[in-house]
């Protein structure tokens, strides 16, 4: 294998190994260094769109890491989307808040 192909599949790798983390931190509900690990997570996928392609025989090694990684893109998901939803009911919960806050303030204070 070429030193480019060693180092286009070391990418895919690298990128496996994040999502792997990525999996783990999501599993702990450590949210805020998951954010932070889906930062580098994005680096690393936009620095292997500019690195060229496989041949067929390399193809089947990066199945195998592809599928790793949307396997624990779906968990992330999966464990992530409580989380969103809490946090979403939070934030409608602030807004109608402030919504009310302000009607509140408007007929209080003299124009």
């Amino acid at each position: 294998m070429s030193t480019s192909k060693e180092s286009l599949l070391r990418h895919y790798q690298d990128i496996a190994d994040i999502s792997s983390r990525m999996r783990a931190l999501a599993q702990s509900q450590q949210w805020d260094d998951l954010v932070t690990l889906g930062a580098q997570y994005h680096q690393a996928v936009n620095r292997l769109k500019q690195l060229g392609p496989l041949d067929d025989d390399d193809k089947a090694a990066r199945r195998d890491l592809l599928t790793r990684i949307l396997d624990d893109d779906a968990h992330i998901r999966q464990l992530v989307a409580p989380e969103l939803d809490r946090l979403s009911h939070l934030l409608g919960t602030i807004k109608r808040q402030r919504t009310v806050l302000q009607a509140y303030y408007s007929t209080v204070r003299p124009h």
